[in-house]
């Protein structure tokens, strides 16, 4: 079995498939413009959110050794900017990240969540924030969403031992709603800081939060996806959140055309 058949198995479409270069009913991408402004809403948990704030982050310098890991100042909805030490080890940011008060999330929440995996793996995937079984557990996509990743890990032969799992934000909003610009703009830097301690050969964003958080725009998640990019050097795949395919399981096929 190749490795095309096996995510198709694993994401239920197997044998029925679609080849890249076949045009057919119902398969086109919405062809909005990258520049078209979108509410923030997470295509990911299952939130009903209505944030009307959009997502405008520029892309981190594509340089190293700044001293300090620092969010972009496009960020008008809060005027704010969060700043941590760029050299902070693994064990430093963990304690960081556990006694982070930038935002108000970190008094609404369990514990927080900082990801989970190998400290130096090939394939980081990055969700939207964590929702009420991640903030009980501790870890990153458990539950439905999390068993559907694992099985597309599997088809491609990896699994979250040797992969890192993290989100944009580490601890879960109030009522499982989409994360705000300004709560992104607090958090973004921890999640910057493990992509250089990872240095992932490649970047999976699953969703529209990650996606304009690591791409620094507010474009649909149509719009992004099956377009190269990249995240200061490293390839960068947009695709679907599980937890949206679970609720939309006729999108698993354009997941498949994203991850193959």
């Amino acid at each position: 079995m190749d490795r095309h058949e096996a995510v198709l198995r694993e994401l239920n479409m197997y044998p029925l498939w679609v080849r890249r270069d076949v045009v057919v009913v119902n398969s086109a991408q919405d062809t909005h413009r990258l520049n078209t402004p979108s509410p923030l809403v997470g295509e990911g948990r299952g939130e009903g959110g209505t944030e009307n704030s959009t997502l405008s982050l520029a892309l981190p310098p594509q340089g190293g050794g700044d001293e300090l890991a620092v969010v972009p100042s496009k960020i008008k909805a809060t005027g704010k900017s969060f700043q941590i030490n760029s050299n902070l080890s693994w064990p430093e940011l963990k304690s960081a990240v556990h006694s982070c008060q930038a935002c108000a999330l970190r008094a609404g929440c369990s514990q927080t969540v900082f990801g989970v995996g190998a400290e130096k793996a090939d394939w980081l995937f990055i969700g939207e924030a964590p929702g009420e079984e991640e903030d009980a557990s501790g870890e990153p996509f458990v539950g439905a969403a999390g068993k559907l990743l694992e099985n597309m890990l599997l088809a491609l032969k990896l699994k979250r031992s040797n992969v890192y799992i993290a989100n944009v934000i580490k601890c879960r909003p109030p009522e499982d709603r989409s994360p705000h610009v300004g709560e992104i703009a607090q958090c973004l830097p921890y999640l910057q800081r493990q992509i250089a301690l990872i240095q992932p050969k490649v970047i999976v964003a699953l969703g529209k939060v990650a996606s304009n958080a690591l791409l620094g725009n507010d474009a649909t998640l149509a719009s992004l996806r099956g377009t190269p990019h990249n995240y200061q050097g490293i390839p960068l795949i947009v695709t679907y959140h599980p937890s949206y395919l679970l609720r939309s399981p006729m999108e698993k096929a354009k997941a498949w055309q994203d991850l193959c």
